[in-house]
């Protein structure tokens, strides 16, 4: 114990009363040991960190972005499935729509003749009530009640003209729009060839209605009363077409020259069918006249009824001429120039309409 407390008195008088010793020694150790275990530690911390930091840079870039990735892909995937989804719903509604507005021209349809039957019913009745034999007045053996109520055909084509005029006048205004906001020619061309579409609808609709009743057509009971002043074989001159573009349109001299040729060829066409609607008509009276009488007061009509095959066939040929005249008309023109005879001419039969309106309604002003 006295060994071992010596010796710890020792160290401890070295540590305390000889520190200039314990210093040269730390100086001894410090210049050769500790130097290089130094510089071999910072050597390996530095590798440490490098390695570290190398480490972390790439979970840094790789793991955040690949996360980033992912979480910016699944909003534009649901994004997309929504868009998808979209598109389905609106192309099932497009199918929904169109079907139910079928439904609702079948069912409108199906009215009118449910409509015709009914008036028939009620004439044929107060026929028989009368003590007349519904025969008696009109071909024999043949169904008679087109002359007493208007025909189911006619009552359709009604409703559809008064449907095509209400369209043109918003065609015409929407004409006028585009031309006067100086919307770019090939945009203004689809309404031109739009609007000229609408004509040829109407030529579709008189075909049937004339097939159905072709002296209800002629007569022109279905226009106004001015509009019928112009009348020629069921509808307007193609000359008078030409009378009321023209003056309204810049022509150039190629162009004045065209349309010059082109109202030529109109008045031919027109002078050969009214030849053809003044023999039809002759060889129609002519008909009527040497019909057989039958028993029971008819008579004999089916030369005549040949004949007004042939009369529906002149309509319809009036009418291609309208159309052929309209189209030759636009192809000589620009796109700007059709859109503004197109103009005028739905402005002029309007005006005409309008005119038989207020002509009616003087009646209605006060002396």
């Amino acid at each position: 114990m006295n060994s071992s407390s010596t010796q710890f008195l020792n160290f401890k008088r070295m540590d305390v009363y000889e520190p200039m010793h314990q210093f040269s020694m730390w100086g001894d150790f410090k210049g050769n040991i500790y130097q290089d275990a130094a510089a071999t530690m910072i050597i390996e911390m530095d590798a440490k960190l490098d390695n570290q930091l190398s480490e972390d840079a790439s979970h840094t870039t790789n793991g955040p972005s690949n996360q980033c990735d992912q979480e910016a892909s699944k909003p534009v995937d649901k994004v997309l499935r929504r868009l998808a989804q979209n598109r389905e719903a609106a192309r099932k509604s497009r199918l929904r729509k169109k079907a139910y507005v079928q439904q609702l021209e079948a069912s409108r349809l199906k009215l009118l003749q449910l409509e015709q039957e009914l008036e028939q019913t009620k004439a044929q009745c107060a026929l028989m009530s009368g003590g007349v034999n519904a025969s008696q007045l009109g071909f024999h053996g043949a169904a008679t009640s087109g002359l007493l109520v208007t025909p189911a055909g006619i009552s359709a084509f009604e409703l559809e003209y008064e449907q095509w005029v209400e369209i043109q006048n918003k065609k015409t205004t929407a004409l006028k729009s585009a031309l006067h906001s100086a919307l770019p020619d090939p945009e203004l061309d689809i309404l031109v060839k739009d609007t000229l579409n609408h004509y040829a609808n109407l030529f579709n609709i008189k075909a049937t209605a004339a097939k159905t009743d072709v002296c209800y057509l002629i007569s022109g009971v279905w226009k106004t009363s001015t509009e019928r002043l112009f009348l020629w074989i069921g509808g307007f001159r193609p000359s008078d077409l030409l009378k009321v573009l023209v003056p309204q349109l810049d022509l150039l001299d190629q162009q004045s020259h065209d349309l010059y040729n082109l109202t030529q060829a109109c008045q031919q066409a027109e002078d050969s069918l009214s030849q053809g609607m003044e023999k039809l008509q002759q060889t129609l009276a002519e008909a009527v006249a040497c019909g057989q009488e039958l028993g029971g007061g008819g008579y004999e009509m089916r030369n005549a009824m040949d004949k007004l095959e042939e009369l529906v066939r002149l309509v319809i040929q009036a009418d291609f001429v309208r159309h052929e005249t309209l189209q030759q008309t636009l192809r000589y023109l620009t796109t700007r120039q059709a859109a503004q005879g197109l103009i005028s001419l739905g402005e002029y039969f309007h005006r005409l309409r309008e005119l038989s309106s207020a002509w009616a309604m003087r009646l209605c002003e006060p002396a």
